[in-house]
């Protein structure tokens, strides 16, 4: 991964944010993960609902586009982006939506609307995932 592929990547996430649809809790998130098969970028936003279990996060947004288009390919990385005093990490459904798909050495970068606050392994963030061997 080059700078200039984070630059991007945070600037689709960023972009997804803007698209948000948040009116219950008013805190916009994006996110944008990069296949490691074609390079491409998907972002997604978070999508509320009133029944606030039927809400989908940016991150499971962003991951699902990626799956529809290519299929399961491995991840290069992914970008959280949201407005917040400290960086905002997935939440656990999220992270367990990304066991599935990522290696435990993806990294992860926390955003905020300035750019870059930290950066995780994904296996730092869920260190032990529960997952189901394949048939």
């Amino acid at each position: 991964m080059t700078e200039t592929e984070l630059t991007q990547a945070v600037d689709a996430a960023g972009r997804a944010r803007s698209h948000a649809y948040a009116p219950y809790s008013r805190f916009k998130v994006g996110a944008a993960i990069v296949s490691q098969a074609s390079g491409r970028i998907y972002a997604g936003c978070n999508v509320e609902n009133a029944s606030y279990g039927a809400t989908i996060c940016a991150e499971r947004n962003a991951v699902l586009q990626a799956v529809a288009a290519e299929g399961k390919v491995p991840f290069s990385f992914l970008v959280v982006l949201a407005e917040a005093e400290n960086p905002v990490p997935p939440c656990g459904q999220c992270l367990q939506v990304l066991a599935e798909f990522c290696a435990p050495d993806m990294p992860v970068y926390l955003c905020g609307t300035e750019g870059v606050r930290s950066r995780y392994l994904f296996s730092e963030l869920l260190p032990h995932p529960p997952v189901l061997p394949l048939r």
